[in-house]
């Protein structure tokens, strides 16, 4: 599975990515920005076990940013259930290395339309951390529309932030 980019590619995760996922995503001012899930320090054994998850995904929701060759970085949809299963959670995360590019914007896009082509969701939503302005902007970029911010809704690091709420919907 792969879709061509402007200057990156989306694939298929392997074995090969865990070097670089660990570098890549063994910083500060990535993780400052993601869900705690996302470990920072990002150890080789977290990367090993990320990649192994990956290898076994069904469906496939989950994509490498791939530059030049290497994996940049990460973007996927995360399918819910019970009376959220219309509506899906678009994540992203690019190395800082990489930032600037205009890469992520259009890789959302393409996640966009990958996830409407393939299964039976109407909306994808994103919740962007307020200090996260850059994310919100790649959002727009790519069509979404902010709808709230719920405030206070977020404590990252000891500090409590509000949530931005963004949506896209099919139609």
């Amino acid at each position: 599975m792969e879709i061509k980019g402007q200057g990156f590619t989306l694939r298929e995760w392997k074995e090969s990515d865990v070097t670089a996922l660990q570098r890549n995503a063994n910083n500060p001012n990535i993780s400052a920005f993601l869900l705690d899930r996302f470990p920072h320090p990002y150890t080789m054994d977290d990367a090993v076990w990320w990649v192994n998850l990956m290898l076994k995904q069904d469906p496939f929701l989950n994509f490498v940013i791939d530059v030049n060759s290497e994996l940049a970085g990460g973007i996927g949809i995360e399918l819910r259930e019970d009376v959220y299963r219309k509506c899906a959670l678009i994540g992203y995360w690019l190395g800082e290395n990489y930032w600037g590019r205009g890469i992520m914007p259009e890789a959302v896009k393409l996640v966009v339309d990958y996830a409407f082509a393939n299964f039976d969701i109407h909306r994808l939503h994103a919740g962007v951390f307020g200090n996260n302005p850059r994310s919100m902007r790649v959002l727009e970029k790519a069509g979404f529309v902010k709808e709230g911010v719920l405030k206070n809704a977020i404590v990252k690091n000891g500090i409590v932030l509000d949530e931005h709420v963004y949506g896209l919907n099919r139609d």
